[in-house]
């Protein structure tokens, strides 16, 4: 045994026995074997994240631009979409963080060492699966609770940013037309919403219009209501008679109420509802069959998905532990649970698809990921028995079964 392992997980003069003879759950072989994994895991769902936002943020920066807003919101825009990304990037980086982790430390022969030392396949791969473990937690917590906060209050944005009059009423140099017929032009929209060289143009019910300049003016509430204070302008109009009425004024204010469209609510979608209100929806509020078969379909897509980060883990520990050592890698094996874990995934996001049409297909959104999982598990820890204590009849008892190690040499 090569001494630096010995020294690496603690072993040497004190041997196996001496190893697994402490009342700690986790021995220190296996805690080695926890932090080897736990960090990487990490990191690969930090940088799956980050790459998942910045393609999210082009999408969210189209929007923020077309509707004149700030720099803030871009940011809390990409804050909140962070919850989904992590759910969706959680099982892809337990399989490439557990795939890298396995065959660096099998290839370095530390898997070998663990072998050695006693300890069996489940040894091996229980700290694995505590990381596993602690991804299904958090994604529990994201799916239940974090993203439908978080996009809940994305589309309070969204709603905030379609009724900001200064974003959809100004567009600096362009004559904007709302839809109740007023008409805007701002040649210079200047720090703090203030527009210079004003133009509207207001129509009225009789069938005359009013027509205002002013030298600057700027967009804001009084008394909770939305007005247009023009500084410094006239304003002009013809009466029934034909004659000009014309008025020059210091201040004016104009009230944006009429030009305002707040009836509309802020429409949730079923991504943004919680677990209860997809089960039980709100009687109050009638729904089409369609829509609740949308919402019964993500709430079982919340409640199965974690079930792919163990899927994905047992995918990667059956193609490097699954097999016997060799010192030439474990290429094909590693590409084919890559194709599987793909294969996974898509037949998972095809089913929660189809359960929209037809509910009873819920249940496959749970056997998916369990069917694979329990596969790879079973390739895993079968094979013949070895180191038993036989029984009285000769048999090997079940409570002294070990299971023989299928990366370890014979």
């Amino acid at each position: 045994m090569d001494h630096r392992n010995e020294r690496r997980f603690g072993v040497g003069a004190f041997g196996p026995s001496r190893l697994f003879a402490s009342a700690d759950p986790m021995p220190a072989i296996q805690k080695y074997l926890f932090r080897q994994l736990f960090g990487p895991t990490v990191a690969a769902a930090a940088a799956l994240c980050g790459v998942t936002v910045l393609s999210a943020s082009l999408r969210i920066l189209n929007m923020v631009v077309s509707e004149r807003q700030g720099a803030l919101m871009f940011i809390r825009l990409v804050i909140y979409s962070i919850p989904n990304l992590f759910a969706f990037a959680a099982p892809i980086s337990s399989l490439v963080a557990t795939l890298f982790v396995l065959n660096k430390l099998h290839t370095e022969q530390e898997i070998v060492v663990c072998f050695a030392s006693g300890m069996s396949r489940w040894q091996v791969t229980s700290p694995i699966m505590r990381v596993a473990a602690f991804f299904i937690i958090a994604m529990l917590a994201v799916n239940l609770w974090l993203a439908p906060l978080c996009n809940r209050a994305a589309q309070e944005e969204f709603y905030r940013a379609r009724n900001d009059l200064a974003g959809t009423l100004v567009r600096e140099g362009e004559f904007t037309d709302s839809a109740k017929g007023l008409t805007v032009y701002a040649q210079q929209v200047a720090a703090g919403g203030q527009l210079k060289n004003l133009f509207v143009y207001q129509p009225q019910t009789d069938g005359g219009s009013y027509t205002y300049d002013s030298r600057t003016g700027v967009i804001t509430h009084r008394n909770g209501l939305p007005v247009l204070v023009m500084r410094d302008g006239s304003r002009e109009a013809f009466s029934n008679n034909g004659a000009l009425d014309y008025l020059k004024f210091d201040e004016y204010t104009l009230d944006l109420t009429p030009y305002t469209n707040t009836s509309d609510a802020i429409a949730y979608k079923p991504s943004d509802l919680y677990m209860h209100e997809l089960f039980y929806p709100d009687p109050a509020v009638e729904l089409k069959k369609s829509m609740k078969r949308k919402m019964l379909a993500e709430a079982h897509a919340r409640l199965s998905s974690p079930l792919y980060v163990p899927a994905f883990t047992m995918f990667a520990i059956l193609a490097v532990i699954g097999g016997a050592f060799s010192r030439m890698g474990y290429g094909r094996q590693i590409a084919f649970a890559v194709t599987a874990a793909i294969c996974v995934r898509l037949a998972g996001a095809l089913v929660q698809a189809a359960c929209e049409n037809a509910p009873w297909l819920n249940i496959v959104q749970y056997l998916i990921p369990l069917a694979p999982g329990w596969w790879a598990a079973h390739q895993l820890f079968r094979g013949p028995l070895v180191g038993a204590k036989p029984s009285r009849g000769g048999a090997a008892g079940p409570k002294a079964e070990v299971l023989k190690p299928l990366g370890a040499r014979s």
